[in-house]
């Protein structure tokens, strides 16, 4: 499997997971730029980094920006919501139980 071999979706953002075990959990995230923004709130933390594209995110009410190798660590049950995306952005987030 090649981390970039993906189709962008037409709308919303497309999950797949390349690694779980244990307590941790790798996904690709690949994201149109037809967005619903939705508000997460998860159990386990989350680390994530853009490695194409730039998105726009409301994290504690906090509005970020971030573009290609910019990195975020969102501690569990802490709100935060994709708001925007430039289409074809890709993720990687690793999800620690």
């Amino acid at each position: 499997m090649n981390l970039f071999d993906f189709q962008v979706p037409k709308t919303g953002e497309s999950f797949t997971t390349l690694l779980e075990q244990k307590n941790i959990k790798i996904v690709r995230i690949v994201s149109s730029a037809d967005i619903e923004p939705i508000e997460y709130i998860q159990d386990e933390d989350e680390w994530v980094v853009v490695l194409e594209g730039q998105a726009l995110l409301l994290v504690n009410s906090d509005e970020k920006i971030l573009e290609k190798g910019d990195m975020l660590f969102i501690p569990s049950h802490t709100p935060h919501t994709v708001l925007e995306t430039r289409e074809g952005t890709v993720w990687l987030a690793i999800h620690i139980s």
